[in-house]
Order: C-alpha cells, then sequence, then structure tokens
C-alpha cells in the first residue's frame, strides 16, 4: 500500500499512513563490499515471501556507489547466494552507480524549486560550529546561512554543496510494520548534504530515487536504518510536493544477535551464505527455514515449508526484539531436511565431497542408512567415505583397538561363514550371523563390532548388515581377509 500525509495533521506534522493499495513491491538492496551475510540473506527472504504472500513483485538492487570497496566477486557471492536460497528478483537487478545522473537530475529539480540550496560553507565554518555546539553541550546541527539565501547571491566561482531543506517545525511520525509508531521531532534533523561539491550524490539521495523508480511501496530493512527512514522521508516529501511522490510503508526489523546476545559475529557462527552451503553442508531448504524463524513465527510450528511460508507470511509477528542466531538449532533443523530429501539429490551433492569421487548409483542406494546419522553434508560425506576406501582399509586408533588377537581369530571364522552364504542379502546375512553367535554362546554385538571395524575402519556406521549389502559380497570378504592376515595391532 502506498503511504501519505494524513489531512488534518497538525502544521509541520507528517506521518507515514496507508492511503491508496497499490501492488506490492519490495526490494532487497545489498552492498557488494563481501558476501551476503546471514542477516542479509534474512532480509531478502523476509522482502522476497512479503511480495508473493501479496501477489507482488521482488526486486533486486546492488548498492555499489562505494567504488573502493565494491567488487565483482562481491556481487557475484550475493547473486549466487540468493539463487542457491531461491530469491532471485522478478527482474534484473537495478545497480546503483550506473544511475547517478538521474539521482543529480532529481537534486538539482530540488534546488529549482527551492526545496534544496547550495550550500557554500567551509570546512573551517562548520568545524567552528561543532565545537560551539560541544562548548554548549547541546546536539550539532547544521544551521547554515545560506539556507533562506536568494539563489542570485550565490558565488560563481566557490565550491558548494547540495543540501535538502528539511522541515524545522512539528515532528514526523512513522507507523512502521514492525515498530509501530515511531516520532521524531523535525528540528533533530539536518539540512543534510544530497550532492557533494563535486556534484556526485550520496547514498541518502540514490536510495530514495531508486525506491520511487523502482516502484518500491514497502521498504522491509534492518532497524539500524530506521533514523535514516526520516532524512529519506524530508526529501520523499519535497518531491512530493514537486511532481507528488508517494511515501513507501516501512518495517524496520530487529538485527540478529549471537545465542550469548552479543552482536553477531563469526565467532556466533556469522558466516556468508556460501560457506553454510559449502564449509557446514546446510542445505537451502534448511537455512531458509531457519532464517524464517529468526524473528518471526506461526504459533509453535518449526518445521514450515516454502509453501507454507509464503502463505502464512506477515509483518504483523515480526518480534520487536533481537533474535539468537543458534548454529547447532541449524544444524538439528538441518538434519531433519537431510532426512526429508531425495535420495538421489543427497548422492549428487555428497559425492562432490568424497575424495576421489565416487559411485553415484552406490552412494544413492546408501542414503537411506546413511543420512539418518547425519546432521550435515560433511557429516554425511564422513559416514559414505567408507564405501569408496581403498584397500588396506585404514583403520581409526579406536578400531584398531577392536582388532585383537582374538577378534582377528574370530573374523577369520566369520569369513568362512559368511563364504558359504550364497543370498547375500539383509535377511540371509542377518540370519547367518545371528546363527553363528547362537553357536558361540556370544551376543551379536561381539561378531559386529571386529566385523565394523574390519569392513568401516571405523567404531561407528550404519547397521552392520546393510554395510555389508551396500559393499558386496566379494568386497566384504576381501576386507574381513585383509584384516584377519594383517598383524595384531596393524592400522590396516
Amino acid at each position: 500500500m502506498a503511504s501519505g500525509s494524513v489531512a488534518g495533521a497538525a502544521p509541520g506534522e507528517s506521518t507515514v499512513r496507508p492511503t491508496v493499495a497499490r501492488p506490492v513491491v519490495t526490494r532487497f538492496a545489498p552492498s557488494p563490499t563481501g558476501y551476503l551475510h546471514i542477516g542479509g540473506a534474512r532480509t531478502a527472504l523476509f522482502n522476497w515471501l512479503y511480495a508473493r504472500h501479496h501477489g507482488g513483485t521482488y526486486l533486486l538492487r546492488i548498492e555499489d556507489t562505494d567504488r573502493a570497496r565494491s567488487t565483482e566477486a562481491a556481487i557475484g557471492a550475493i547473486f549466487d547466494g540468493l539463487s542457491w536460497l531461491g530469491l532471485e528478483g522478478d527482474q534484473d537487478a537495478v545497480f546503483q552507480f550506473a544511475r547517478a545522473d538521474r539521482h543529480a537530475e532529481v537534486a538539482h529539480k530540488l534546488l529549482a524549486a527551492g526545496q534544496a540550496y547550495r550550500c557554500y560553507m567551509t570546512q573551517e565554518e562548520l568545524a567552528a560550529a561543532r565545537a560551539k555546539a560541544q562548548e554548549e553541550r547541546r546536539p550539532f546541527r547544521i544551521v547554515s546561512p545560506w539556507r533562506d539565501a536568494d539563489p542570485a547571491t550565490y558565488p560563481a566561482d566557490l565550491p558548494f554543496v547540495v543540501r535538502i531543506k528539511a522541515p524545522r517545525e512539528g515532528e514526523t511520525v512513522i507507523d512502521d510494520l514492525v515498530q509501530g509508531t515511531v516520532t521524531v521531532r523535525n528540528e533533530e534533523i539536518d539540512d543534510f548534504v544530497i550532492l557533494r561539491s563535486d556534484g556526485t550524490p550520496v547514498y541518502m539521495l540514490a536510495v530514495v530515487v531508486d525506491d520511487h523508480d523502482m516502484g518500491v511501496t514497502h521498504v522491509i530493512r534492518g532497524d539500524d536504518h530506521l533514523n535514516n527512514a526520516f532524512r529519506q522521508l524530508a526529501i520523499i516529501d519535497a518531491m512530493a510536493a514537486i511532481e507528488g511522490w508517494e511515501r513507501p510503508v516501512y518495517g524496520h526489523v530487529p538485527l540478529i544477535h549471537g545465542a550469548d546476545g552479543a552482536k553477531l559475529s563469526k565467532r556466533h557462527g556469522a558466516l556468508g551464505v556460501d560457506s553454510y552451503r559449502d564449509e557446514l553442508g546446510i542445505l537451502p531448504e534448511a537455512l531458509f527455514n531457519y532464517l524464517l524463524r529468526l524473528g518471526w513465527g506461526h504459533g509453535d510450528e518449526e518445521i514450515i515449508s516454502r509453501a507454507q511460508a509464503v502463505e502464512w507470511f506477515d509483518m504483523a509477528h515480526v518480534g520487536k526484539s533481537p533474535s539468537r542466531f543458534d548454529l547447532a538449532k541449524l544444524q538439528n533443523l538441518n538434519g531433519h531436511y537431510l532426512r526429508e530429501a531425495d535420495d538421489a539429490r543427497l548422492a549428487s551433492l555428497v559425492a562432490q565431497r568424497i575424495e576421489g569421487g565416487a559411485n553415484l548409483d552406490l552412494l544413492t542406494r546408501a542414503m537411506p542408512v546413511l543420512k539418518v546419522r547425519a546432521k550435515d553434508l560433511l557429516e554425511l560425506a564422513d559416514g559414505a567415505a567408507f564405501l569408496f576406501a581403498q584397500r588396506p582399509l585404514p583403520l581409526s586408533d579406536k578400531a584398531a583397538a577392536l582388532l585383537t588377537d582374538d577378534a582377528r581369530a574370530r573374523l577369520a571364522t566369520i569369513h568362512d561363514r559368511l563364504a558359504d552364504v550364497s543370498d547375500w542379502s539383509l535377511e540371509a546375512l542377518e540370519g547367518s550371523l545371528k546363527a553363528m553367535a547362537d553357536e558361540l554362546g556370544l551376543g551379536l554385538g561381539k561378531l559386529a563390532q571386529p566385523l565394523r571395524a574390519a569392513l568401516t575402519g571405523q567404531t561407528t556406521s550404519p547397521g552392520i548388515f546393510d554395510v555389508l549389502v551396500l559393499l558386496g559380497r566379494d568386497e566384504s570378504l576381501a576386507r574381513i581377509s585383509a584384516q584377519v592376515t594383517a598383524p595384531a595391532g596393524s592400522q590396516v
């Protein structure tokens, strides 16, 4: 919905309230000075969901005006992360730097209409004014002698900046979708710069012009931008007087903190989205679900599909307090999505993580017994590694400790018993080894433990009969035989 000044407001008062229904348009506008961080990904998600829920449009804008820090690599990482999460824009992304001429054009319109002015104050004059404010223990506000100067008196040969002529009386009120009613006295808003002395536009102007030209109706972003909204409204309201610009509806979402309540940092697991995928082995649907629940909820629901998220999402249930990022909870949620994932898809993802490559058919067949034990793709790859290990099989210290002389002698008996099994199926193998355990007066575990060490090199694995079936008759017998003949205490 659009928003505008309310009829009957007190002189100097302005507010953001819905007036005319417009198709919803949201935007995500990252700065490409680094990776797509977890907070940015959540902002993108909330914008995407709000647009989808209302049948609207979700746009992307790359705010690359910081030329020294903006990089192509960062832009690529942002697009890659958004694509992985399924949050691509509905149209080609807008690049802010390429629109600098349009931003300057709006500044000159404001100047021509008397809504902005040339300011010739020098750095020395500004420093003196700032020092005086400090001396008098009051907030520093720009009070330029050029605000009401006749343009005919402007010097012709001195550098100047262009400042917006911000309102000085009354107050500005935002009815924020998350924060509720937020009020700022207009006297607290500076006549801030919109064009630098070299004629280039500042960020505050660029954002407003781009949002207007892109038709953005709802600005959903972190609450660290809340103060910016009041300054940006000064520009929007000035352009409203010239060209009838409409205000957007604002929704300022609390930031994400670490589990300890401190500002989120890398020590809390605040990595780039690509790191959750590549380094931690998280599935996109798990991160999507987790980010959704960071600061938003739908009753007691924890597992929420993409379709349900679109159906249920609203800004009314975004919390006003910072949410806490918990990597362990994300990993647990990821474990759920691993168990629900298609086996062939998981096999394809895991194969990339297995040194030396992997047989996709075998990996796919193994997924039902492997994925129940893993919480991420790294653990899944570790659990699958035994399937593709080459003989002689390396043993973990714990596995080697199990293979005593008695255990190797027992393996020899197991080898002979299994060599007689013609039907290499779960049922036949289980029946044969259980019968052997009964004959020896042993629990099945006494046979399974050394057998697992011989077959996998580890002390944990899927069920021992699943392991035998997956490895196949020839490879299973060869691995058992290798440990029977190996010296006691050997690592292979």
